[in-house]
């Protein structure tokens, strides 16, 4: 499917602005250095709503990937084949005013300003690439997807970054959220642990409350290299 631009309204292009407003002196506090480079170099803006082919201009010339359109949440096996031919599915409809706190099922803001920043960097990329072949190797094996899973959540989603010694985030479900944002990093209610993928294979994620524990990876290189060296035998 294609983005289909011109058809959003004014108010998506309310909700986009207020959305990007109040999150993005977030970002530049609060988020890796990397996410806030790949925002600039994505050309994000307030006020105006990204056009998908604009931005896969950008990300063709830096990483490869690029955004590929998708109505909603899309099943296991069609996420990891664009996943591992270099496209992140985006959703293209905006949530609605009345929504700006709360959303159950992620929309554009969560997948565009949350996620397609890091499609700028290459050890990130490599390893979403990775994590994706692994995946459709074991397609069939649902409790296999499900440690897969676990992994995209508490990195992906939910990873923090210990940068030049001082806690930042990377993942999109904390850089769309602006409650989550500074909770990952300053409330004393959850547990911060070293990142260890074969910890997190074996922990199970939450979805209807702000999460338990943060896994912390020290960098990209140090994700990239444990989906390098992983192997089915370790599950």
């Amino acid at each position: 499917m294609e983005q289909q631009y011109e058809l959003y309204t004014s108010e998506d292009r309310e909700v986009w602005k207020q959305l990007y407003t109040r999150q993005h002196p977030q970002i530049v506090q609060y988020a890796s250095q990397a996410v806030i480079d790949g925002m600039e170099q994505c050309g994000f803006r307030a006020d105006e709503i990204p056009d998908f082919r604009k931005v896969n201009e950008n990300l063709s010339h830096i990483t490869g990937w690029e955004i590929y359109a998708v109505p909603g949440l899309i099943d296991n096996k069609l996420f990891f084949e664009n996943l591992a031919l270099k496209k992140f599915p985006c959703a293209t409809w905006l949530r609605t005013m009345q929504q700006l706190d709360y959303l159950e099922e992620p929309d554009m803001f969560h997948d565009v300003f949350g996620h397609v920043p890091l499609l700028t960097n290459h050890e990130f990329t490599g390893f979403l690439s990775n994590l994706a072949v692994i995946a459709l190797k074991n397609i069939d094996d649902e409790d296999f997807i499900e440690r897969m899973s676990r992994l995209y959540w508490y990195t992906v989603e939910f990873g923090l970054i210990k940068q030049n010694g001082v806690l930042k985030a990377y993942g999109a479900g904390i850089l769309s959220s602006i409650g989550e944002t500074k909770y990952s990093l300053f409330s004393d209610q959850p547990k911060r642990v070293p990142y260890d993928l074969h910890t997190i294979l074996d922990t199970p994620y939450i979805k209807d409350k702000y999460q338990e524990v943060y896994y912390v990876i020290n960098s990209y290189e140090e994700l990239f290299a444990s989906i390098e060296n992983y192997s089915e035998s370790y599950v």
